[in-house]
């Protein structure tokens, strides 16, 4: 039986709304009423009337309540147990890409730090596609990056998403006109790494336009983007997340543009290692840490993963 399920069991017995239970887990009230009607056709019973505002425990529902507090309990006092503060030292190797780095990361790494005050942390920051090798290569636990890992033994938690948008620098004087790709095209687009996901995108966006001598301008350091577009060289995409201190300073400034941009998918991945839950506990810890930015930001910053939080294993 999966336990999540169960959890969504009680905060929905203790909180009696579906948006509310939805928040408090981070989750859609789809995903919520899901493993509910899950629980009920494993039970073979069901647990709550659903009211037009809230929705109440029957009688069996009361009954099952009793138990999976309990279960659940249990499972958190296991979980802190295997995590206890004095349990884990040694070096976490973590690879972090630098949207991440420029946003929450921060955050994540005092919270591992007041955690595991005995763990050393050696932190890597790099492109997506070369944290991949590295994490392959096994010189790196845990890398926090922009896609899934695809292979045995790889767990993946979706982490947030980060809207991507177009700007520019107040220099170029384009921030009260709706831009199309054929306008944007007149300046140097300055992008992500090359075959980063961003940088993909771009080229398709492009691949049909009446775009002339287009250049794209990769650069793998966010740091760079940022100033070079900042001092009016040309335009990028990127999320508004980690560009907030140049937004509120007006040295940069979101452009309107007629074509979309898909979101930046955030994720964390690591070893399925029984033995060694430390990676899996600072994953869960990365997860919470995200989906606090997003309810905190909103989503024209950053918005909660859809499900499933967890991608499944790959098959062996």
């Amino acid at each position: 039986m999966n336990i999540r399920f169960l959890e969504t069991f009680v905060w929905l017995a203790k909180l009696k709304n579906f948006r509310l239970t939805a928040e408090k887990l981070h989750t859609t009230q789809a995903a919520v009423s899901s493993r509910i009607a899950t629980l009920e056709q494993d039970f073979g019973v069901r647990l709550f009337d659903r009211g037009a505002r809230e929705v109440a425990l029957t009688t069996d529902g009361s009954k099952a309540l009793v138990y999976a507090e309990r279960i659940v309990k249990l499972m958190r006092e296991m979980k802190d147990e295997m995590s206890a503060k004095d349990h884990y030292s040694g070096v976490l190797r973590i690879g972090v890409i630098e949207s991440i780095v420029h946003s929450w990361f921060p955050d994540l790494i005092g919270r591992i730090h007041k955690l595991f005050p005995q763990l050393e942390i050696e932190i890597s920051s790099d492109t997506t596609i070369h944290l991949r090798e590295q994490f392959s290569k096994g010189d790196l636990d845990l890398v926090l990056q922009a896609d899934a890992v695809i292979a045995p033994n790889i767990r993946n938690l979706k982490l947030c998403e980060f809207p991507m948008r177009w700007v520019g620098s107040a220099k170029l004087d384009i921030g009260n006109e709706t831009l199309s790709l054929s306008d944007l095209a007149a300046f140097p687009l300055v992008s992500f790494a090359r075959n980063s996901g961003p940088h993909t995108v771009l080229e398709q966006l492009f691949s049909d336009s009446e775009r002339g001598s287009l250049h794209i301008n990769c650069i793998t350091s966010v740091a760079t983007m940022i100033r070079l577009v900042s001092d009016g060289f040309g335009v990028a995409v990127v999320p508004p997340a980690i560009i907030q201190r140049e937004l509120n300073d007006g040295s940069l400034q979101q452009l309107r543009v007629d074509a979309d941009f898909p979101a930046l998918q955030l994720m964390a991945s690591f070893r399925n290692d029984p033995e060694n839950a430390l990676t899996e506990t600072i994953a869960s810890i990365a997860q919470e840490t995200a989906s606090e930015f997003a309810l905190n930001w909103g989503p024209e910053i950053a918005r909660l993963p859809s499900e499933p939080l967890e991608l499944p294993f790959p098959a062996l």
